[in-house]
């Protein structure tokens, strides 16, 4: 049976939103629809008048009026005249009672799951994010996005815009199999000709990021025993994706140009490879590399899955063509990313190749989510066809150059006995420490002083991985926190050297 809530309850009820990002009518109306299908509210009883909830939770009268208002209209509450407003009965029907599911105190009915499992990743190595990042002074993080850099107001111009009558009819209906047409279109027309790639509309599938596209091909293409290359050090969602699906997994070297061309190769059915900026090292793939790659491709009947990660922003120079537009025998599938640039929690990528495999690769998305969400398919296709995306880019490279330079000075200021690839472009730097090191003991010392880093053993399959590697992110610090971070950093290092 519900209790009246007292004040103090109100007053608790509104704190629950109060972190809440809408303004305080949304808040009161979510607290009051909260507190309604939680069933605190008695069906027999007023909720209280708009002047006593206002006076209950410090707020003016007219925002609590309004809130009742619109919960009416909505069919939350019901205003009877002269007593008051009270619960609606008939938004309660059909919910089910409350079980008690409390457990029982012999478990010898519960199943046991590890059995069951078909693989455990939880126990893979994987990197990890700290969700609350944007807290720490000094955070050099990779692919997080700079709030002061996000286009706010021409994403929202393209979220209205989707919004209007004639968009919504195309977006909210089941797509199944299909993608937005016009998405499509801008990647066709607007994102593949600024790496070289010519395709089809047929030969393009949209998915829920790289992660997904990278998933998509392991399950359609490889089983137990299939032999699948990867970079070493490489990326391990992709290593671990692959390895979650085949026991055949080929450790492949690299050198200060990318991946390296020898008769490891020929082992593979697949060879995933990121030659624009390597994963996690960011050296670049010379054009004759990739030319013998693909002419081993050939010789020796493999595929080659290509990354482009972190290709779109070149500091000096034009970028290098993607592999892909060097493909002529259809040996290259591509998988490229939309939303990095803008906000990486957008989720959206997709993979170029071949018509044969995209239809088929239409139908393994069917069973897994059959689509990624068209509503923000619609809204990203108009933010590339009003030029939005091409001045963003524009924008980041601005900003991540002067950001990377200021790095590159911190470190041969602060650092001068660690080694690092020099910065090309994208947003990230490959540090190699003194083999004393050991970085994961380092970023532990580290975050105690407001200092995010990335540990580099999770990029090796060896075991145990060499320890003395991290990486470090620079799109989301401000470039003013770099010097700072890196000194800051360089004096934890040196309280380790002297502990050692």
């Amino acid at each position: 049976m519900s209790i009246r809530p007292t004040s103090a309850m109100w007053k608790q009820f509104m704190q629950r939103e109060a972190n809440s990002a809408m303004s305080l009518q949304g808040q009161i109306r979510q607290m009051l629809v909260a507190t309604i299908l939680d069933g605190q509210i008695p069906l027999d009883e007023p909720i209280p008048s708009s002047r006593e909830l206002s006076s209950h939770i410090g707020v003016a009268r007219n925002t609590v009026v309004i809130a009742y208002q619109q919960l009416v209209d909505e069919g939350y509450l019901l205003s009877l005249e002269r007593k008051g407003h009270f619960v609606n009965p008939a938004i309660l029907e059909g919910r089910a009672g409350k079980t008690d599911l409390t457990p029982i105190a012999s478990p010898a009915g519960a199943p046991d799951w590890s059995r069951r499992f078909r693989f455990q990743p939880s126990t893979q190595r994987n990197i990890c994010k700290r969700a609350d990042w944007q807290t720490y002074p000094y955070p050099f993080v990779y692919g997080q996005f700079d709030p002061t850099l996000f286009p706010t107001a021409d994403w929202r111009e393209c979220c209205m815009k989707t919004l209007s009558v004639l968009e919504i009819s195309e977006w909210a209906q089941d797509m199944i199999l299909r993608d937005d047409e016009s998405l499509v279109r801008q990647i066709r027309t607007r994102v593949l000709p600024r790496r070289g790639v010519r395709a089809s509309d047929d030969e393009i599938v949209i998915t829920v990021g790289t992660q997904q596209a990278l998933y998509l091909l392991a399950d359609l293409l490889t089983s137990s025993d299939t032999p699948v290359g990867m970079e070493d050090p490489g990326y391990p969602d992709a290593r671990n994706i692959f390895s979650s699906r085949t026991k055949r997994m080929e450790s492949l070297a690299i050198d200060e140009q990318g991946l390296i061309i020898d008769d490891r190769l020929k082992r593979c059915d697949y060879v995933y490879v990121t030659p624009s900026h390597q994963c996690p090292t960011t050296v670049t793939m010379p054009l004759e590399r990739r030319e013998a790659l693909l002419k081993m491709a050939e010789e020796a009947d493999f595929i080659v899955i290509e990354d482009d990660y972190d290709s779109e922003n070149p500091f000096e120079g034009e970028p290098l063509p993607a592999l892909k537009s060097l493909d002529r025998n259809n040996r290259v599938i591509y998988i490229g990313s939309l939303s990095k640039s803008l906000a990486p929690g957008m989720r959206l990528g997709y993979v170029v190749g071949p018509a044969e495999l995209i239809r088929e690769l239409r139908g393994v998305r069917r069973l897994n989510l059959r689509h990624p969400a068209a509503y923000m398919q619609r809204a990203f296709a108009i933010f590339l066809s009003l030029g939005h995306h091409d001045s963003l880019l524009r924008r980041l490279s601005t900003a991540h150059n002067e950001r990377a330079c200021a790095l590159t000075a911190a470190l041969a200021s602060h650092l001068p006995a660690f080694r690092h690839v020099p910065i090309s472009g994208g947003s990230s730097c490959w540090v190699e420490g003194p083999p004393w090191l050991d970085a994961n003991v380092l970023a532990e010392q580290a975050l105690e002083h407001g200092i995010l880093i990335e540990t580099g053993s999770v990029f090796f399959m060896s075991e145990p991985p060499p320890r003395n590697y991290f990486r470090l992110g620079f799109s989301s610090i401000p470039v003013e926190h770099i010097d700072a971070g890196i000194k800051c950093l360089a004096g934890v290092v040196a309280n380790l050297q002297t502990s050692e």
